[in-house]
């Protein structure tokens, strides 16, 4: 069965939950069709002219809203990640054959979960946010729950969408959290020593 396809400028991850606003035409079709028939669509990343391979199927969780003129803003969330084997153009929005990818059963080290789940815990303070009980969720999602939580940069997320087991999506998540935790604790003085020196009336 085709699979519809819904190319942005951004990475679906599995489990995680993303807000969208359908207003094209086409996809308010499309949507429209996923919703009557309980079907899922697949979101791809596109970048300029074309799309990456690999993508993550949506669910629609909840329709938030619908406009008179059809548009709706609906809440989906990443299922299962697929390959596109062959696009087909036959309707107004594209379809395509896909592949459904399976991870490895290799599990992240404990050690590795832990210290991830500390470094993130550590950014989300900087943040002013609050660490979620990511650890009490399925471990096997664990690195995709991590990143789908900050505003990461998709070529990192995509990178992650195409690696194929947890233990490496884990020592990516712990590598990339080491790269940018420098500079958020620079920020995040720079912002205390402005905030302690008062207005300048």
């Amino acid at each position: 069965m085709l699979l519809p396809l819904f190319p942005l400028d951004l990475v679906l991850l599995p489990s995680v939950p993303l807000p969208l606003h359908i207003f094209e035409p086409r996809y308010k079709e499309m949507i429209k069709e996923c919703l009557d028939q309980k079907r899922q669509f697949g979101i791809i990343r596109a970048k300029e002219e074309a799309f990456v391979n690999t993508g993550c199927t949506a669910e629609i969780i909840n329709v938030l809203k619908t406009y008179p003129d059809g548009r709706m803003n609906i809440l989906v969330e990443g299922q299962k990640r697929f390959e596109v084997l062959q696009v087909n153009q036959e309707r107004a929005f594209l379809q395509a054959e896909v592949f459904y990818l399976e991870d490895e059963t290799d599990p992240a080290a404990t050690t590795e979960v832990e210290k991830a789940l500390h470094l993130h815990g550590e950014i989300m303070e900087l943040a002013g946010a609050t660490a979620e009980e990511t650890e009490k969720a399925n471990a096997a999602q664990l690195a995709y729950r991590l990143a789908g939580s900050l505003p990461f940069d998709p070529d990192f997320q995509q990178a992650l969408l195409e690696m194929n087991s947890e233990a490496q999506r884990i020592r990516a998540i712990i590598s990339f959290f080491e790269r940018i935790l420098p500079a958020l604790h620079r920020n995040a003085r720079a912002k205390q020593r402005a905030g302690g020196n008062g207005h300048v009336k």
